[in-house]
């Protein structure tokens, strides 16, 4: 007779089987560890608001070797002789037909259409009060500045020779308007100070239209009202005030045209005096106040947050 298994074997086998088969689905992979991260650390920056206040603000390659060679650069100074032909023979036909009186509109339209048509070319500083205040706050390189100067020089006498060719074709004499810039007597603080608070307030109207700077219309408005504002002040202030007669001009190369340096006197000390006087008054302090001006809205620009 053939002997049969115990059960028991089979039964342990088994249970044997289904816990190996257990022990297999229990067990967990082994998961790899996340790697770190190395986060660099970042120095820490310094959070003045006048970080970089004095930087350039201009091409880094703009210098003497370089500029000459962009043909952009020559359109922006026939720009600048252009516009502040245009901008002087302006003042030359309003200055003596104001009649002791000063209208705003006969200044704000055509100054408003002049800065448009130019700052595509150069940004249309058009006075040497500006560029100066460009230069100081290295918004513009010393070689564009000097040459911007020249150029705007330039562009006064060409506006004062047209002008005045158009006078004498009328069979008028040669215009005679240093009358409009004559320092009297006792009367140069009070001419300075006209001068220094005109050319501040426009500086600090450019700089304000610089912020807009991607619509010349905008641009051009916050400009032309900068200076009409600072020529109201500055009638108010010189002819009502003071009673100097309107005689204020806030453009350094206009002043020039306007014969501001004295020909005649009882020496020539006395000569050399009135020239150092007349190019105190219209040019030195003109474009210290266009510093002022700039570095004035700058500062307060940084203090707002403003980028």
């Amino acid at each position: 007779m053939a002997t049969k298994k115990p059960k028991t074997s089979q039964k342990t086998t088994k249970s044997k089987a289904t816990k190996s088969k257990a022990a297999a689905k229990t067990v967990k992979p082994v998961v790899a560890a996340p790697k770190t991260k190395t986060v660099e650390k970042k120095p820490t920056e310094n959070k003045s608001c006048f970080k970089g206040f004095f930087a350039k603000k201009y091409e880094e390659n703009e210098s003497i070797l370089t500029i000459f060679k962009k043909p952009k650069f020559y359109g922006a100074l026939l720009g600048e002789v252009f516009g502040t032909m245009l901008l002087t023979m302006v003042i030359f036909a309003v200055m003596p037909f104001q009649g002791g009186a000063f209208n705003v509109t006969q200044y704000i339209l055509p100054i408003t259409a002049i800065l448009i048509a130019v700052y595509a070319f150069s940004g249309a500083c058009l006075n040497p009060l500006i560029t100066v205040g460009m230069m100081a706050t290295r918004r513009m390189s010393v070689i564009r500045g000097v040459m911007y100067i020249i150029a705007e020089v330039l562009g006064a006498w060409f506006g004062w020779l047209i002008f005045n060719a158009f006078h004498l074709a009328g069979g008028e004499t040669a215009m005679d308007m240093s009358a409009l810039s004559a320092i009297g007597e006792n009367q140069f603080w009070l001419f300075a100070m006209v001068e220094l608070l005109g050319a501040i307030i426009i500086g600090f109207f450019f700089t304000r239209a610089l912020a807009y700077k991607r619509s010349a219309f905008t641009f051009a408005i916050v400009v032309a009202g900068g200076i009409a504002a600072t020529m109201l002040i500055g009638y108010v202030a010189s002819a009502a005030f003071l009673g100097l007669n309107n005689n204020f001009i806030l453009n350094p190369a206009i002043a020039m045209m306007l014969q501001i340096f004295p020909t005649a006197g009882e020496n020539f000390g006395e000569i050399l005096g009135g020239i150092c006087q007349a190019l105190s008054v219209y040019a030195l302090l003109p474009m210290i106040g266009g510093v002022i001006g700039f570095y004035l809205s700058d500062f307060t620009a940084r203090l707002s947050g403003e980028n």
